[in-house]
């Protein structure tokens, strides 16, 4: 789960910033609409000429995600992706292509963390689902079950549309990535309407930025802070923010482990930390926020050092700071 406290501080900063422009004969029409997809709340905001033709385009972006949602869930038996999790085993299946793009994305992620990411966790993700829905913990041998049919290594990638699953129980779930390569499609929709200046929010999850509000240099988005004493920020200007954090649930008076699971022991990872990555796009930032999660600030920043265009801060409810910067420049409260 990401942060319901972060999409109540974005769409207040969506407040400000459209109260703060106004509106009137000289500014470009402002259209805001929110609709409930992917388990989540996306909202769209944009500016232009017509506010009639901003509303189109706005609804175009949200049918692209709703296009997206039917190709990617985990939750729909129809999907793409439920289709390839039962038929691809052990010979090639062909796919639509944006299902290919968010896979072979998935994979070169994995390789870059060397598995610490990995797409196909989905066995473990669900052994923890349903062992918690029953208020109870896998054994040792179901975990070890589970973690044995995980692999990236097991994806055979056939371009340009064609994926082969290398094990009987591989699984895959896109969780990780399917939220921000959404925005991502729903941008594009925007930008071929002649839309500029947007801002999209998946719930406060991914976060996708184009141009600017009218009057100003960029889009000003607080970022996730557990312990309220830090106040990071950045001026977001044709780029996306990702957070990801683990939380836990209380089951019958106790907290019960978090949902992101970690490949290779098998377990929710353990961390302190909330994480939020600021990348060019909603799928690189969506997919690095929960890989940096998973690697923790010493390995992260050494990833973060090696991919332009990327930064990051690690922060714990004890106002414990980490960040790496390799792309937009990470303020703090003041610093404006």
């Amino acid at each position: 789960m990401r942060s319901v406290k972060q999409s109540a501080a974005v769409l207040g900063v969506l407040i400000l910033c459209f109260s703060a422009n106004g509106q009137n004969s000289e500014n470009p029409h402002l259209v805001y609409k929110k609709k409930y997809i992917m388990g989540t709340v996306f909202e769209i905001a944009a500016y232009g000429e017509s506010s009639q033709t901003v509303s189109s385009a706005i609804d175009r972006g949200f049918q692209e995600i709703v296009r997206m949602d039917d190709l990617m869930s985990n939750y729909k038996p129809e999907s793409a992706l439920s289709q390839l999790n039962r038929s691809a085993h052990f010979h090639a299946e062909r796919v639509p292509p944006d299902l290919y793009r968010v896979i072979e994305r998935g994979v070169q992620l994995s390789r870059l963390s060397e598995g610490k990411f990995d797409i196909t966790v989905a066995p473990l993700v669900n052994l923890w689902k349903a062992a918690l829905a029953g208020d109870s913990t896998p054994s040792l041998e179901q975990q070890r079950q589970a973690q044995a049919c995980v692999g990236y290594d097991k994806i055979e990638l056939t371009p340009p549309d064609q994926i082969t699953l290398h094990s009987s129980c591989l699984q895959l779930d896109l969780g990780a990535l399917g939220k921000g390569y959404a925005v991502d499609r729903a941008a594009e929709k925007l930008r071929a309407a002649g839309i500029e200046d947007a801002f999209l929010n998946a719930g406060g999850s991914t976060i996708v930025a184009m141009g600017s509000p009218p009057g100003q240099s960029a889009w000003l988005v607080r970022l996730r802070d557990p312990s309220h004493k830090v106040d990071p920020y950045v001026m977001l200007k044709n780029g996306s923010v990702s957070t990801s954090e683990q939380t836990t649930r209380s089951l019958l008076g106790r907290d019960s482990p978090g949902h992101i699971i970690d490949p290779s022991s098998g377990r929710p990872v353990e961390t302190r930390f909330s994480v939020s990555v600021i990348a060019p796009t909603g799928s690189m930032s969506d997919g690095f926020s929960t890989t940096l999660l998973l690697l923790g600030p010493q390995q992260g920043k050494a990833l973060v050092n090696r991919t332009r265009g990327v930064s990051a801060i690690w922060l714990s409810p004890k106002a414990q700071v980490e960040t790496a910067t390799n792309g937009p420049r990470i303020l703090f409260g003041g610093t404006l």
